[in-house]
């Protein structure tokens, strides 16, 4: 299942790529949020094979959760790879630059199932596929505005 939004940030690319790639307030979010975030790679640099490995709650039921940084090109963009219960989950995030002051962000996700709970969970996902949209759309578009404030507070 795959699930694609775009938003446009009144901020430069660089400023804008900056906080993305932003790794230590992601994981004080999650953990904001009760999740258990702990860093596995020994990269000094941010850049591909940075991972993290999360256990949190989800409907009720413990998780767990392997994500990976599989590409890393500043300042277009970045890709991730999680994995969690035999489903595979990757997060395409590219940015494009507008103008001097305005970027674009496309974030694309997508969901593979590689065991038979996960593909039913995956396919139930698609029978509510439109409330599902909406929500993701909405989440990224939240994100976004944050993003922009962060931006404009540092003077970017």
């Amino acid at each position: 299942m795959e699930l694609t939004t775009r938003e446009d940030i009144a901020a430069p690319i660089e400023a804008v790529f900056a906080n993305v790639a932003d790794f230590g307030w992601f994981e004080r979010a999650a953990m904001r949020r009760g999740a258990e975030v702990v860093r596995t790679d020994s990269l000094d640099t941010p850049g591909p094979g940075m991972a993290w490995h999360g256990a949190f709650e989800y409907r009720g039921r413990p998780r767990k959760a392997d994500v990976e940084l599989v590409e890393y090109d500043p300042p277009n963009g970045m890709r991730y790879v999680m994995r969690a219960a035999g489903l595979e989950v990757a997060l395409v995030v590219e940015l494009m630059e507008m103008s001097d002051s305005r970027t674009r962000m496309n974030v694309t996700t997508e969901s593979t199932p590689r065991t038979i709970p996960a593909r039913l969970m995956v396919q139930s996902a698609k029978l509510a596929r439109t409330t599902i949209e909406k929500r993701y759309r909405r989440r990224i578009a939240r994100y976004c505005a944050e993003l922009e404030e962060r931006c404009q507070a540092a003077g970017a």
